[in-house]
């Protein structure tokens, strides 16, 4: 059997300082295994790639919700006709999680609890020590295109437009001083700044072919999983194994009732406003209507490009490790 490969976000101050004590529990016990470190975005992607071609079947990411993302697109080849939907390079390979990022939403939803970096790493060893499908579950995929439905993408929490979009660009742009605080505050002060200028524009929202909303947006979202943002439930219903994308809108809102729902949005309090309204689908499409109108797509923490974007659900579709709490 191939070594698992651990691909270690090298850029990320966190993951950096994770990995020595993920590397000293794996040496404990014995276990052999390869390790790549980044050096620049889309890096985990193709090294994911190249070791599933190469014959591993355990792919781990020391890293966030963005670099989680980027190791999940590795899993799959794009087709020439992005259309249709990407071929997965091995079904029965996994990956796993040793969470060391802003937001660990995935981990989060995947363990319901944020739990520790020495819980998962117990996780992955009891995985490649027994290398059984007890101890892997899979889940949906979100497929998205977006750049007039010319650029593809993998998202594994959620995807959002409007102010989602502009806090994710802001959180990114963030510096060292910003980047020592909790993922929820930092992602909270990114969004109050974003919000400082922002202004809704037309968009609309087609879900299996029926419009949902045709009018002036805060906010787009489509959620594959519980969490995103730092632990923001977008959906509190949402599920990342039940073949569905749950299709978020905000609109009408001023900047106080923003604030306020900001505020509310980690519990899910939010869909008690009757200008949010939430709707399920397996293909989405989000469009707006002038170069000038474009809004940022933020998927997984990463600005992946910019509307009209078109989603569609890819159902259990991605094998992930787990331990017995979260099959």
């Amino acid at each position: 059997m191939h070594k698992p490969l651990i691909i270690v976000n090298n850029a990320a101050a966190k993951a950096r300082h994770a990995w020595p004590v993920v590397r000293n529990q794996l040496e404990a016990v014995g276990l052999d295994f390869d390790v790549y470190a980044t050096t620049q975005p889309g890096d985990a992607t193709m090294r994911t790639r190249v070791g599933l071609k190469e014959g591993v079947t355990t792919i781990a990411v020391v890293g966030g919700d963005g670099t989680l993302s980027e190791a999940a697109e590795g899993f799959f080849e794009f087709n020439q006709q992005l259309g249709e939907l990407p071929n997965p390079m091995n079904s029965a390979a996994a990956l796993a999680i040793l969470p060391a990022g802003t937001g660990d939403d995935f981990a989060r939803g995947l363990a319901r609890q944020r739990a520790p970096l020495a819980e998962w790493i117990d996780i992955f060893i009891a995985h490649c020590q027994a290398r059984t499908a007890d101890s892997t579950r899979t889940v949906d995929v979100l497929y998205g295109l977006c750049n007039d439905y010319r650029k593809p993408f993998i998202c594994l929490n959620a995807s959002s437009m409007g102010i989602g979009g502009e806090t994710a660009a802001r959180v990114a742009a963030q510096g060292k001083f910003m980047r020592g605080l909790s993922g929820e505050a930092r992602f909270a002060l990114a969004a109050m700044a974003g919000l400082a200028f922002w202004r809704e524009r037309r968009v609309r929202v087609v879900v299996d072919d029926v419009e949902m909303l045709d009018g002036p947006v805060n906010l787009a979202a489509v959620a594959n999983a519980l969490y995103a943002g730092g632990g923001m439930m977008l959906s509190p219903q949402a599920r990342n194994d039940d073949g569905k994308l749950d299709v978020v809108t905000a609109s009408g809102l001023n900047r106080a009732e923003v604030l306020r729902e900001l505020t509310r949005i980690h519990k899910g309090g939010h869909v008690a406003n009757p200008k949010v309204r939430i709707t399920q689908g397996t293909r989405v499409r989000v469009e707006t209507f002038s170069p000038a109108d474009a809004m940022k797509i933020e998927a997984d923490g990463n600005v992946r490009g910019v509307t009209p974007v078109e989603f569609r659900v890819m159902p259990r579709a991605l094998r992930f490790v787990v331990g017995e709490e979260s099959k």
